[in-house]
């Protein structure tokens, strides 16, 4: 074997395609886009377009919108229940809540609580401590000796708590000026219109000495003239 006589593996050098080099290399002319049309044209997007026909992103029907605020619980029926106990992953009597059930590995994380739904048989006697539970599923529970306790759904916290002292001084206080308020504004009847009335016309006339008290120009040029002493 010589230097001169190496050479790659069949296959492992591709020749490279030449695009729009005469008619005789198989692309030349159209260059491999086909005829005229939006397909032969550069910058054209057609996903999604089905030859005018409408496309299946506007057939499908979309109804209501996904709230951002909205509660996502865990769902337990009353069969996986009855089958953990029959495992030996629930006690019999036992209360039950959300860390039990998660120590028993029948639910992987509590979001924002349990929801127990009516499915199955419940032949044990269980109390639980869920969020909420169907009217079935009270009445399974219930029917079997256990009880059911429901807990208020967990809510984020948005702004000031509406149960602190401070918003609720801040709230006592804007009431109060609101009724001054009212107060104030409440309409006057005829007597104390003009009881008002005297009283502002009193008032004016202490302020005030008499015109007959007040010194006239005469007066005052008189005394201006006097010598002093």
């Amino acid at each position: 074997m010589k230097l001169n006589e190496l050479r790659d593996n069949r296959g492992a050098r591709k020749p490279r395609r030449r695009i729009g080099r005469g008619i005789g290399s198989g692309r030349g002319k159209t260059a491999g886009k086909g005829h005229k049309g939006q397909k032969a044209r550069t910058g054209v997007a057609l996903h999604g377009f089905e030859g005018g026909q409408m496309p299946m992103y506007r057939r499908l029907p979309k109804r209501g919108m996904g709230s951002p605020f909205r509660r996502r619980f865990q769902i337990i029926n009353l069969d996986l229940l009855q089958k953990a106990v029959d495992a030996g992953k629930l006690a019999s009597g036992a209360a039950v809540d959300g860390a039990a059930l998660m120590a028993a590995g029948l639910v992987s994380q509590l979001r924002d609580g349990i929801r127990v739904l009516g499915k199955g048989e419940l032949k044990v006697k269980l109390t639980l401590t869920v969020t909420g539970a169907s009217l079935s599923a009270i009445a399974a529970v219930e029917k079997a000796g256990g009880s059911v306790i429901l807990l208020e759904p967990a809510r984020v916290k948005r702004g000031p708590d509406p149960e602190s002292a401070a918003v609720k001084a801040r709230a006592k206080a804007a009431t109060g000026a609101f009724d001054n308020q009212v107060s104030e504004k409440k309409p006057q009847s005829k007597a104390e219109k003009a009881e008002k009335a005297e009283k502002a016309v009193k008032a004016d006339k202490a302020e005030k000495p008499e015109k007959a008290d007040r010194p006239s120009r005469a007066t005052k040029a008189s005394k201006a003239a006097q010598p002093e002493g």
